[in-house]
Protein backbone atom coordinates (compact mmCIF):
# COMPACT_ATOMS: atom_id res chain seq x y z
CA UNK A 1 0.00 0.00 0.00
CA UNK A 2 1.42 3.30 -0.72
CA UNK A 3 1.22 5.63 1.41
CA UNK A 4 1.33 9.46 1.42
CA UNK A 5 -0.73 10.39 4.44
CA UNK A 6 -1.00 13.02 7.02
CA UNK A 7 -1.19 9.97 9.23
CA UNK A 8 1.03 7.63 9.29
CA UNK A 9 0.16 3.97 7.91
CA UNK A 10 -0.02 1.68 10.81
CA UNK A 11 -1.94 4.71 12.57
CA UNK A 12 -4.18 5.01 9.75
CA UNK A 13 -5.40 1.25 9.60
CA UNK A 14 -6.14 1.01 13.43
CA UNK A 15 -7.98 4.13 13.41
CA UNK A 16 -10.03 2.86 10.18
CA UNK A 17 -10.08 -0.99 12.16
CA UNK A 18 -11.78 0.18 15.28
CA UNK A 19 -14.54 2.60 13.05
CA UNK A 20 -15.25 0.04 10.46
CA UNK A 21 -13.79 -3.63 12.08
CA UNK A 22 -11.32 -5.45 11.78
CA UNK A 23 -12.21 -6.89 7.96
CA UNK A 24 -11.22 -3.37 6.54
CA UNK A 25 -7.93 -3.34 5.30
CA UNK A 26 -6.59 -0.28 3.40
CA UNK A 27 -5.36 -0.94 -0.43
CA UNK A 28 -4.93 2.41 -1.05
CA UNK A 29 -4.82 5.87 -0.38
CA UNK A 30 -5.45 9.26 -3.22
CA UNK A 31 -5.06 12.39 -2.29
CA UNK A 32 -7.50 14.61 -3.81
CA UNK A 33 -6.73 17.72 -5.71
CA UNK A 34 -8.39 21.44 -5.48
CA UNK A 35 -9.16 22.22 -1.74
CA UNK A 36 -7.85 25.60 -0.27
CA UNK A 37 -9.07 24.92 3.40
CA UNK A 38 -8.46 21.32 4.25
CA UNK A 39 -7.05 18.38 3.25
CA UNK A 40 -9.02 15.37 1.64
CA UNK A 41 -8.01 11.75 0.70
CA UNK A 42 -10.24 8.96 -0.38
CA UNK A 43 -9.29 5.28 0.91
CA UNK A 44 -10.44 2.48 -0.68
CA UNK A 45 -10.37 -0.90 0.89
CA UNK A 46 -9.56 -4.66 -0.12
CA UNK A 47 -12.83 -5.68 0.46
CA UNK A 48 -14.03 -3.10 -2.09
CA UNK A 49 -15.42 0.10 0.15
CA UNK A 50 -13.98 3.36 -0.15
CA UNK A 51 -14.44 6.50 1.97
CA UNK A 52 -13.09 9.90 2.67
CA UNK A 53 -10.28 11.15 4.98
CA UNK A 54 -10.82 14.78 5.55
CA UNK A 55 -8.00 16.53 7.37
CA UNK A 56 -8.22 20.48 9.07
CA UNK A 57 -4.42 20.21 9.03
CA UNK A 58 -4.08 24.53 9.59
CA UNK A 59 -0.31 24.68 8.26
CA UNK A 60 -1.75 23.64 4.63
CA UNK A 61 -4.62 26.28 4.81
CA UNK A 62 -4.45 28.82 2.39
CA UNK A 63 -6.11 31.23 4.13
CA UNK A 64 -4.51 30.41 7.16
CA UNK A 65 -3.42 34.04 8.65
CA UNK A 66 -7.12 35.26 8.16
CA UNK A 67 -8.31 32.20 10.14
CA UNK A 68 -6.46 33.11 12.99
CA UNK A 69 -7.54 36.71 12.88
CA UNK A 70 -10.55 36.09 12.12
CA UNK A 71 -13.62 37.32 14.56
CA UNK A 72 -15.24 34.27 16.36
CA UNK A 73 -18.60 35.25 15.33
CA UNK A 74 -17.79 34.53 11.40
CA UNK A 75 -15.16 31.75 11.80
CA UNK A 76 -15.90 28.95 8.99
CA UNK A 77 -13.43 26.74 9.39
CA UNK A 78 -13.07 23.76 11.52
CA UNK A 79 -13.92 20.27 11.88
CA UNK A 80 -15.84 21.25 14.90
CA UNK A 81 -18.06 23.32 12.36
CA UNK A 82 -17.88 20.37 10.27
CA UNK A 83 -19.35 17.86 13.17
CA UNK A 84 -22.18 20.67 14.72
CA UNK A 85 -23.10 20.93 10.83
CA UNK A 86 -23.52 17.79 10.05
CA UNK A 87 -25.67 16.96 12.63
CA UNK A 88 -27.95 19.81 11.84
CA UNK A 89 -27.80 19.30 8.35
CA UNK A 90 -28.69 15.50 8.68
CA UNK A 91 -31.71 16.15 11.04
CA UNK A 92 -33.27 18.85 9.00
CA UNK A 93 -33.07 15.93 5.94
CA UNK A 94 -30.69 18.08 3.67
CA UNK A 95 -28.56 15.52 2.12
CA UNK A 96 -24.77 15.51 3.29
CA UNK A 97 -22.31 12.80 3.13
CA UNK A 98 -22.19 10.72 6.47
CA UNK A 99 -19.75 11.64 9.32
CA UNK A 100 -18.26 8.16 10.52
CA UNK A 101 -16.03 9.14 12.67
CA UNK A 102 -14.93 12.88 13.58
CA UNK A 103 -11.62 12.41 15.75
CA UNK A 104 -10.86 16.05 17.90
CA UNK A 105 -8.76 14.49 20.44
CA UNK A 106 -5.24 15.85 18.90
CA UNK A 107 -3.07 13.19 21.09
CA UNK A 108 -0.90 11.58 18.22
CA UNK A 109 -0.95 14.55 16.03
CA UNK A 110 -1.54 18.56 15.58
CA UNK A 111 -4.79 18.36 13.42
CA UNK A 112 -8.22 16.94 13.46
CA UNK A 113 -9.34 14.48 11.02
CA UNK A 114 -12.65 12.34 10.01
CA UNK A 115 -13.97 9.66 8.26
CA UNK A 116 -16.62 10.22 5.98
CA UNK A 117 -19.23 9.00 3.21
CA UNK A 118 -17.63 8.53 -0.52
CA UNK A 119 -20.37 9.57 -3.05
CA UNK A 120 -19.74 7.43 -5.76
CA UNK A 121 -20.22 9.88 -9.30
CA UNK A 122 -19.27 13.60 -10.25
CA UNK A 123 -20.32 17.24 -9.14
CA UNK A 124 -22.78 19.36 -9.88
CA UNK A 125 -20.71 21.27 -12.29
CA UNK A 126 -20.25 17.87 -14.54
CA UNK A 127 -24.29 18.15 -15.59
CA UNK A 128 -23.50 22.00 -16.65
CA UNK A 129 -23.42 20.41 -20.68
CA UNK A 130 -25.18 17.14 -19.74
CA UNK A 131 -26.41 15.44 -23.07
CA UNK A 132 -29.52 14.17 -22.01
CA UNK A 133 -31.94 17.32 -21.30
CA UNK A 134 -34.29 15.45 -18.98
CA UNK A 135 -31.48 14.52 -17.14
CA UNK A 136 -29.99 17.56 -16.27
CA UNK A 137 -33.29 19.41 -15.63
CA UNK A 138 -34.30 16.66 -12.75
CA UNK A 139 -31.25 17.07 -11.52
CA UNK A 140 -31.56 20.78 -10.91
CA UNK A 141 -34.64 20.39 -9.72
CA UNK A 142 -33.84 18.40 -7.01
CA UNK A 143 -31.10 20.87 -6.06
CA UNK A 144 -33.26 23.30 -5.83
CA UNK A 145 -35.48 21.76 -4.27
CA UNK A 146 -33.09 21.18 -1.61
CA UNK A 147 -31.57 24.55 -1.50
CA UNK A 148 -35.12 25.84 -1.10
CA UNK A 149 -36.09 23.45 2.29
CA UNK A 150 -32.52 24.55 3.77
CA UNK A 151 -33.15 27.96 3.25
CA UNK A 152 -36.62 27.97 4.68
CA UNK A 153 -35.63 26.72 7.74
CA UNK A 154 -35.38 29.81 9.55
CA UNK A 155 -34.57 31.48 13.31
CA UNK A 156 -34.96 35.28 14.28
CA UNK A 157 -31.20 35.59 15.10
CA UNK A 158 -28.27 35.29 12.33
CA UNK A 159 -25.35 33.26 13.04
CA UNK A 160 -24.19 29.72 13.64
CA UNK A 161 -26.30 27.19 14.36
CA UNK A 162 -24.68 26.39 17.25
CA UNK A 163 -24.02 30.12 18.06
CA UNK A 164 -25.96 31.01 21.49
CA UNK A 165 -25.26 34.63 21.84
CA UNK A 166 -26.68 37.44 18.65
CA UNK A 167 -23.74 38.94 16.73
CA UNK A 168 -22.59 42.25 17.79
CA UNK A 169 -22.86 43.32 14.33
CA UNK A 170 -25.56 42.99 11.16
CA UNK A 171 -25.49 40.38 8.31
CA UNK A 172 -24.19 43.59 6.06
CA UNK A 173 -21.84 45.20 8.50
CA UNK A 174 -19.72 41.96 8.95
CA UNK A 175 -19.61 41.92 5.19
CA UNK A 176 -18.59 45.32 4.61
CA UNK A 177 -15.79 45.16 7.27
CA UNK A 178 -14.87 42.33 5.20
CA UNK A 179 -15.09 43.74 1.84
CA UNK A 180 -13.03 46.79 2.85
CA UNK A 181 -9.94 44.47 4.14
CA UNK A 182 -10.04 42.93 0.78
CA UNK A 183 -9.88 46.04 -0.88
CA UNK A 184 -7.30 47.55 0.75
CA UNK A 185 -5.53 43.74 0.54
CA UNK A 186 -6.41 44.30 -3.58
CA UNK A 187 -5.46 47.68 -3.96
CA UNK A 188 -1.76 47.15 -2.65
CA UNK A 189 -1.29 44.81 -5.86
CA UNK A 190 -3.89 45.84 -8.79
CA UNK A 191 -3.59 49.17 -10.07
CA UNK A 192 -7.15 48.92 -10.74
CA UNK A 193 -8.10 48.69 -7.81
CA UNK A 194 -5.71 50.98 -6.12
CA UNK A 195 -7.25 53.58 -8.75
CA UNK A 196 -10.82 52.72 -8.05
CA UNK A 197 -10.63 52.69 -4.21
CA UNK A 198 -12.47 55.00 -2.89
CA UNK A 199 -15.58 54.62 -5.39
CA UNK A 200 -15.89 51.29 -4.51
CA UNK A 201 -15.84 51.70 -0.77
CA UNK A 202 -18.04 54.81 -1.56
CA UNK A 203 -20.31 52.15 -3.61
CA UNK A 204 -20.28 49.27 -1.06
CA UNK A 205 -21.78 51.38 2.01
CA UNK A 206 -24.46 53.27 -0.14
CA UNK A 207 -25.72 49.30 -1.19
CA UNK A 208 -25.75 48.66 2.87
CA UNK A 209 -27.45 51.77 3.51
CA UNK A 210 -30.19 50.98 1.60
CA UNK A 211 -30.73 47.98 3.54
CA UNK A 212 -33.69 48.27 5.98
CA UNK A 213 -33.43 45.56 9.53
CA UNK A 214 -35.01 42.26 9.72
CA UNK A 215 -35.74 39.39 11.97
CA UNK A 216 -35.85 36.02 9.82
CA UNK A 217 -32.84 34.71 8.52
CA UNK A 218 -32.19 31.16 6.50
CA UNK A 219 -30.00 28.41 6.59
CA UNK A 220 -27.76 28.79 4.12
CA UNK A 221 -24.12 26.96 3.02
CA UNK A 222 -22.37 30.18 2.45
CA UNK A 223 -20.26 29.37 -0.81
CA UNK A 224 -22.91 27.15 -2.47
CA UNK A 225 -21.10 26.71 -5.89
CA UNK A 226 -21.88 23.67 -8.41
CA UNK A 227 -18.44 22.34 -7.44
CA UNK A 228 -19.74 21.77 -3.80
CA UNK A 229 -22.54 19.53 -4.63
CA UNK A 230 -21.90 15.64 -5.14
CA UNK A 231 -24.37 13.92 -7.29
CA UNK A 232 -24.52 9.89 -6.50
CA UNK A 233 -25.96 7.65 -9.41
CA UNK A 234 -29.53 7.98 -9.11
CA UNK A 235 -28.80 11.83 -8.87
CA UNK A 236 -29.69 12.79 -6.09
CA UNK A 237 -27.40 15.59 -4.74
CA UNK A 238 -25.41 16.18 -1.53
CA UNK A 239 -24.01 19.10 -0.09
CA UNK A 240 -20.30 19.09 0.91
CA UNK A 241 -17.71 21.73 2.41
CA UNK A 242 -20.29 22.43 5.03
CA UNK A 243 -18.45 23.97 7.75
CA UNK A 244 -19.93 27.83 6.44
CA UNK A 245 -23.59 26.64 7.30
CA UNK A 246 -24.67 29.41 9.35
CA UNK A 247 -28.29 31.57 9.30
CA UNK A 248 -27.81 34.51 7.18
CA UNK A 249 -29.44 36.82 4.92
CA UNK A 250 -30.81 34.28 2.14
CA UNK A 251 -29.37 36.58 -0.49
CA UNK A 252 -26.30 36.31 0.05
CA UNK A 253 -26.35 32.96 -1.02
CA UNK A 254 -28.57 33.84 -3.95
CA UNK A 255 -26.75 36.07 -5.32
CA UNK A 256 -23.47 33.38 -4.98
CA UNK A 257 -25.91 31.15 -6.58
CA UNK A 258 -26.18 33.36 -9.67
CA UNK A 259 -23.35 33.88 -11.01
CA UNK A 260 -22.10 29.95 -10.29
CA UNK A 261 -24.96 28.63 -12.02
CA UNK A 262 -25.59 31.24 -14.48
CA UNK A 263 -28.37 30.05 -17.04
CA UNK A 264 -29.64 26.31 -14.34
CA UNK A 265 -30.02 29.47 -11.67
CA UNK A 266 -33.77 29.23 -13.02
CA UNK A 267 -34.11 26.18 -10.34
CA UNK A 268 -32.93 28.58 -7.84
CA UNK A 269 -35.09 31.82 -8.01
CA UNK A 270 -37.32 33.46 -5.51
CA UNK A 271 -39.60 36.28 -5.78
CA UNK A 272 -39.45 37.49 -2.33
CA UNK A 273 -36.01 38.02 -2.27
CA UNK A 274 -34.84 41.89 -1.46
CA UNK A 275 -33.03 43.94 -4.12
CA UNK A 276 -31.26 45.84 -2.01
CA UNK A 277 -29.94 42.60 -0.02
CA UNK A 278 -29.35 40.97 -3.50
CA UNK A 279 -27.39 44.09 -5.13
CA UNK A 280 -25.18 44.83 -1.38
CA UNK A 281 -23.54 40.73 -1.49
CA UNK A 282 -23.15 40.61 -5.39
CA UNK A 283 -20.68 43.54 -5.02
CA UNK A 284 -19.23 42.17 -1.60
CA UNK A 285 -18.72 39.23 -3.60
CA UNK A 286 -16.71 40.43 -6.17
CA UNK A 287 -14.86 42.07 -3.56
CA UNK A 288 -13.77 39.43 -1.70
CA UNK A 289 -13.18 37.16 -4.76
CA UNK A 290 -10.88 39.10 -5.63
CA UNK A 291 -9.01 38.93 -2.37
CA UNK A 292 -9.34 35.02 -2.35
CA UNK A 293 -8.25 34.57 -5.77
CA UNK A 294 -5.07 37.02 -5.15
CA UNK A 295 -4.23 35.51 -1.90
CA UNK A 296 -4.15 31.89 -3.44
CA UNK A 297 -2.12 33.17 -5.93
CA UNK A 298 0.58 34.53 -3.41
CA UNK A 299 0.39 31.34 -1.54
CA UNK A 300 1.00 28.76 -3.74
CA UNK A 301 -2.21 27.71 -4.85
CA UNK A 302 -1.18 24.49 -7.36
CA UNK A 303 -4.16 26.06 -10.25
CA UNK A 304 -2.69 29.42 -10.97
CA UNK A 305 -4.86 29.55 -13.87
CA UNK A 306 -7.85 28.91 -11.93
CA UNK A 307 -6.95 31.69 -9.60
CA UNK A 308 -5.92 34.33 -12.35
CA UNK A 309 -9.08 33.39 -13.65
CA UNK A 310 -11.25 34.54 -10.56
CA UNK A 311 -9.65 37.86 -10.19
CA UNK A 312 -9.57 38.86 -13.92
CA UNK A 313 -13.68 37.50 -14.04
CA UNK A 314 -14.54 39.67 -10.44
CA UNK A 315 -12.38 42.50 -11.41
CA UNK A 316 -14.45 43.30 -14.43
CA UNK A 317 -17.40 42.63 -12.38
CA UNK A 318 -16.45 45.17 -9.61
CA UNK A 319 -15.38 47.86 -11.57
CA UNK A 320 -18.13 47.97 -13.43
CA UNK A 321 -20.20 49.27 -10.18
CA UNK A 322 -18.03 52.26 -9.91
CA UNK A 323 -19.88 53.74 -12.37
CA UNK A 324 -23.15 52.21 -12.01
CA UNK A 325 -25.83 54.08 -9.79
CA UNK A 326 -28.30 51.85 -7.87
CA UNK A 327 -32.06 52.49 -7.93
Amino acid sequence: MENACHLSEADLTHYTKQVFGSGYAISQITRLNGGAQKVVYQLDFLNGFSCMLYVWDLSMNYFREEIEHSDHDMRSYGADLFGENNRVLTQLGIPTPELYNLNLERREYAFDYALVERIGGGKAEDYFAHPDTAEQQRLFRRIGELVAKMHDCARDVHGRPGQTKPPRKSCQQELVDNALRQITYAASYLPEIAAAQEGLMSVLQECSSRIRPRTSYGLIHGELGPDHILVNANLEPYLIDIEGVTYFDIEHEHSFLEFRFGEHYRYFRQDHLDPDRMAFYRLHHHISLIGGGLKLLHRGFPDRQLAQGIVDHHLKCALKYVHTTFH
